[in-house]
């Protein structure tokens, strides 16, 4: 079987790495091909966040635009198409469709954030939300064959829409990301995302301030997309995000970071179809983490055994305090939670579910 994945961006993205990218040797070995596109290349997709003029970003769409439309008179050498929340950063699902009708072919679709709620994007505002006609999604759902989705929240949505669903968390190798010994002179308190999610971090700014003045700590930031973040009192190591260290980033980390909280981009709904990635990583290289116990975070691992859980500022301090006065409760939760990662959430795991959705098409 041949199929064509269809995604935003490149394997620099997480959902294209680890949704569709570490698939393809495993498929392969059940007999599935699957030829990956991305609509941006790595350039295109570095280029996407820099401070460039509007009119530079438009015409810089010309290039994967045309790309598509090459993938055109490629679609009848697949057997079915698997749509990665979108094949096209903006508009309605044109090419989706196309390709559908063209190649006559069955679509997956593959939904591991709640991409059907509408936001105002952190970026580009009003005219960034005004381009991303956030009906798509439900247009697709309602075309698609099977959705495979993030977690049983948007799988919940999906199916009330009367579409098939599987459940597949989005998981990490757990041959690459392993616990490692560290000699940490003094605990590293870390978190690791992008410049949309930074807020969530900043949420937690009031407490670090506060736990600094009772613990050492160095807070490592990677992914902030900001080159200054001062914090009082708090050591603060920021990087900005790389590809060749992310694994080695989640190992530095004694004591993980994972803060949740509404915000203008990021409503209760759409917390709800978050996929707990964080926590799964923090689990896979053996790093106690703390985390706000909101939608699937409440239901990945177990509470005080894989991590601890914390809702309001004083729970978090005290959360943070226990990890930190504990060198030897850090590595008891740590390996719990490695032990839970290696047991729940591996890519051979996930792969059975993913060829049986595949292959039931031709049942």
């Amino acid at each position: 079987m041949r199929v064509l994945g269809l995604c935003s961006y490149p394997v620099e993205a997480a959902a294209t790495r680890y949704r569709l990218s570490q698939f393809v040797e495993p498929l392969a070995e059940k007999g599935i091909d699957l030829d990956i596109s991305p609509f941006l290349d790595s350039r295109q997709f570095a280029l996407l966040y820099q401070n460039k003029s509007l009119l530079q970003k438009v015409f810089g769409l010309i290039k994967p635009i045309s790309r598509r439309v090459s993938e055109i008179a490629k679609i009848r050498r697949y057997d079915a198409l698997l749509v990665q929340r979108e094949a096209m950063i903006f508009g309605p699902a044109v090419f989706e469709w196309i390709f559908q009708k063209v190649g006559k072919i069955p679509l997956i679709l593959d939904l591991d954030d709640a991409t059907y709620i509408a936001y105002k994007s952190p970026t580009y505002g009003s005219l960034g939300s005004f381009f991303k006609f956030f009906g798509k999604t439900d247009n697709l759902i309602k075309r698609a064959d099977t959705v495979i989705c993030g977690n049983r929240f948007i799988a919940e949505y999906v199916e009330k829409k009367g579409t098939k669903t599987e459940i597949v968390p989005t998981v990490v190798d757990t041959g690459i990301f392993v616990p490692v010994a560290k000699d940490n002179e003094i605990p590293v308190l870390g978190w690791i995302g992008t410049h949309s999610t930074f807020p969530l971090l900043q949420s937690i700014f009031p407490v670090l301030q506060k736990l600094a003045q009772k613990h050492r700590f160095v807070l490592k930031i990677v992914g902030a997309g900001t080159e200054n973040i001062t914090l009082d009192g708090v050591n603060i190591e920021n990087l900005a995000w790389d590809l060749a260290r992310e694994t080695a980033d989640f190992q530095s980390l004694d004591i993980g970071l994972y803060p949740i909280t509404t915000s203008a981009s990021a409503s209760e709904e759409w917390i709800l179809g978050k996929s707990g990635f964080k926590a799964i990583q923090y689990m896979a290289v053996g790093v106690p983490f703390v985390v706000t116990p909101i939608g699937v975070c409440a239901e990945l691992g177990i509470d005080g055994v894989t991590h601890l859980t914390a809702t309001g500022e004083n729970e978090w301090f005290e959360a943070l305090s226990k990890l930190l006065r504990s060198s030897e409760l850090r590595r008891t939760i740590g390996e719990n939670g490695r032990k839970f990662a290696a047991e729940n959430y591996t890519v051979a795991q996930q792969t059975e579910k993913l060829a049986a959705v595949l292959n039931s098409l031709f049942l």
